[in-house]
C-alpha cells in the first residue's frame, strides 16, 4: 500500500520542487495568495515585486507564457499602479499566482509520469539561477548549496553553475 506523504506550509515553488524530488506528494499553503497581498507575482525566474519603480513603465505581462486572466489583460505597469493601493491588485495577483502554481504542479506531475523529472529539475534550476538575467542582476549565477545537497541525497548530482 502506498501512502501519500503530506508536507504542510511549504509554498515556494523551489521548495516544492525539492520536496517532490525527496518524495513528498501533497502540500497545503497560503503562499500564492499571501505573497499577492504584498504585490509579489510568482514567475518561473523568481518572484517579481510589482511595487518596485522599475515596473512603472513595463508593458509586458507578468509572464509571457502564462494564459491567466491577469497576464492576458494587464501589464506589469498597470499592476504596478494598483498593487498596494486597490484590492483589485491583490485579486489579480492572487489569480495569477494560483494559475502559476497549478501550471508548475502539472509540469512536475507530467515530468514524473514521463520519467523525465531529473531533466525537469535541471531545466527549472537553470532557468531560475543561471539564465535569469532580470532577477540575477549583479548576483553570481549559481545554484544554492542547500539545493545541491538535497538533490545529492537522492543521487541527483547538480553542477552549481549548471555547466553540463
Amino acid at each position: 500500500m502506498c501512502i501519500p506523504i503530506y508536507c504542510m506550509g511549504i509554498g515556494y515553488d523551489l521548495d516544492l520542487l525539492i520536496c517532490v524530488a525527496l518524495g513528498v506528494d501533497m502540500f497545503d499553503c497560503v503562499f500564492p495568495t499571501r505573497t499577492a497581498r504584498f504585490g509579489h507575482a510568482l514567475h518561473p525566474c523568481g518572484d517579481i515585486s510589482l511595487k518596485k519603480a522599475m515596473y512603472a513603465q513595463d508593458l509586458r505581462p507578468i509572464d509571457s507564457e502564462c494564459t491567466c486572466l491577469t497576464c492576458r489583460n494587464y501589464t506589469r505597469a498597470a499592476l504596478h499602479g494598483i498593487v498596494g493601493k486597490e484590492t483589485t491588485g491583490c485579486h489579480l495577483l492572487s489569480m495569477h499566482n494560483i494559475a502559476y502554481m497549478l501550471r508548475f504542479s502539472r509540469a512536475m506531475r507530467d515530468a514524473i509520469i514521463a520519467d523525465k523529472f531529473p531533466a525537469y529539475i535541471k531545466s527549472f534550476l537553470r532557468r531560475r539561477f543561471i539564465e535569469n538575467e532580470e532577477q540575477l542582476a549583479d548576483k553570481e549565477a549559481i545554484v544554492p548549496e542547500w539545493i545541491i545537497d538535497a538533490l545529492a541525497s537522492i543521487g541527483l548530482v547538480i553542477d552549481p553553475r549548471m555547466a553540463e
